[in-house]
């Protein structure tokens, strides 16, 4: 592959006057482009890369720390990833594979840092203790029941299932205060969890992708269209001037969160035909109170309500952003026909096409839970607000936090005539021929960023993927091919190997 000729950036405008060429285009400065350009930056070094984001910045939308819990899901903590099944057992199974995810995020993180692709680590990642927590006769039992299952897989090691009331209080001394232990308590604690700033993280990727590539920041992917030899024309419209340039590209990925959609539309795939998108809005409140934040050193799930999406889990959250301790709790439900924060209202309506109208159309009655849970939540006042989190902070002052606007996100729809399915993962969209592939969906996203791109690799260049990446990527992903969970001794040494490059064996910023 080659490049022809280069675009090149004065002040944000393209200059180029003819149809530029390039082997690559990434349309969005999220993680998910970040991650990929910078995989591809490895693999093939020679390729061409131009990348295109509509606002002025990298990780202004969902990969910003402040749209996001941070967590860095390895469903350590997180519930609804471990669901207790009508035959009252509970089902592991998606826990251990997005374990096993998040592991190879952090084994391409870990070799992105012996290598000088990432710096500086506590920038965006630090330990913190994962929890999950619950209360109530039958909140104890399913967390002992996930307790006993969990903690004999290789990846769950070392968590703990603690009940005893002065434990509780010597380990959460902001959600003991003023707690009432007639009612009994269950945690299920994970000491060695991360919290993950991937928008620092998002930024240091882009920066290194840009070495070798165009950046063009404030620049909006209008249309895509596909040529007889099976390149892409990627037409662009530079926001502040208004003016368009077309590039040509053997390879378009559409990392645009909830822009995907319409662009994978815009492409005419049949493989985009049938998909829908939900959008789900959102709020934390962030505390205020420097006390109350150097009380609390973990990050605490808890139980969904009832129809509510995965990503609406109630959690309180140590953050930690520039170098600084936070404290989330959250997220509070919301709803927008906007499929980004940035977007527009016209954007549900108008991703709404002949071949998904039916199954759209079909999920209300099927998510009347979920319905109801969003009416409920956008009828809830500041005050109903504080009360909800007192099931975590009993004392909680509506005085000593704030509500902060989280990322928007866009729950996928897929369908196949008149019926349709809302599914709340993350869904690779490819062409057949390999040459456009997109992200939809949300939960658990930015955490499985490299094992969604490798989808992406296996999906649109699997010759090379097969064969002479294989060996390339096995030395920077140890376990690739492999599941960890199988094998303690590989597990050990690539647990060891992370935890030592990125610095994670340090004691959180406000323990």
């Amino acid at each position: 592959m080659g490049n022809n000729e280069r675009v090149t950036a004065r002040n944000g405008v393209c200059v180029s006057a003819s149809v530029v060429k390039t082997d690559v285009v990434l349309v969005g400065a999220g993680i998910m482009s970040a991650t990929l350009g910078a995989l591809l930056r490895q693999l093939e070094p020679d390729w061409s890369i131009t990348l295109f984001e509509t606002l002025d910045a990298a990780a202004a939308e969902s990969s910003d720390p402040w749209n996001n819990a941070g967590t860095g899901h390895s469903a350590l903590c997180e519930l609804n990833y471990t669901p207790l099944g009508a035959d009252g057992e509970v089902d592991i199974t998606k826990a251990l594979s997005i374990n096993e995810q998040f592991q190879v995020s952090r084994q391409f993180w870990a070799h992105a840092v012996d290598n000088g692709v990432l710096d500086h680590p506590s920038e965006f990642i630090n330990p913190i203790p994962h929890v999950s927590f619950t209360h109530g006769d039958g909140g104890v039992d399913y967390l002992r029941k996930r307790y006993d299952k969990l903690s004999r897989e290789t990846l769950f090691e070392g968590m703990e299932f603690i009940t005893d009331a002065g434990e509780f209080t010597k380990r959460l001394p902001l959600m003991a205060a003023g707690r009432d232990f007639s009612d009994p308590v269950a945690l299920n604690w994970f000491e060695h969890g991360t919290d993950v700033d991937f928008g620092a993280l998002t930024q240091q990727l882009v920066n290194y992708v840009g070495q070798g590539a165009d950046v063009f920041f404030g620049h909006k992917v209008t249309n895509l269209t596909k040529q007889s030899d099976g390149s892409w024309i990627v037409t662009v419209r530079n926001n502040h001037t208004g003016e368009k340039r077309k590039v040509q590209s053997n390879f378009v990925f559409v990392g645009a969160g909830g822009g995907a959609l319409h662009l994978l539309q815009r492409s005419g795939i049949k493989e985009a035909k049938g998909f829908g998108g939900f959008p789900v809005s959102g709020e934390f409140l962030r505390c205020t109170n420097p006390e109350l934040i150097a009380e609390h050193a973990a990050k605490v799930y808890g139980q969904a309500a009832v129809g509510a999406p995965p990503m609406s889990v109630p959690h309180l959250d140590t953050r930690v952003i520039n170098h600084q301790p936070g404290l989330l709790f959250g997220p509070y439900a919301g709803w927008s026909p906007k499929f980004l924060k940035n977007g527009s209202i016209t954007d549900l309506p108008f991703s709404v096409r002949p071949s998904n109208l039916l199954p759209m159309m079909s999920i209300a009655p099927q998510e009347f839970g979920l319905l109801k849970y969003l009416i409920g939540e956008l009828a809830a006042s500041p005050a109903d607000r504080i009360t909800t989190m007192r099931e975590f902070v009993p004392e909680a002052l509506g005085s000593d936090w704030e509500s902060i606007t989280a990322g928007q996100r866009v729950q996928v729809i897929r369908g196949s005539g008149a019926k349709g399915s809302l599914e709340f993962g993350t869904a690779v969209v490819a062409a057949g021929d390999g040459t456009i592939a997109g992200l939809l969906g949300a939960s658990p996203g930015a955490s499985t960023a490299v094992p969604a791109m490798l989808n992406v690799l296996s999906q649109c260049f699997g010759d090379l993927y097969e064969g002479p990446w294989s060996s390339r990527l096995a030395e920077m992903i140890p376990s690739f091919g492999k599941t960890l969970n199988d094998d303690p001794k590989l597990f050990k040494k690539v647990w060891d190997w992370t935890s030592k490059s990125l610095e994670l064996t340090k004691a959180p910023a406000n323990a």
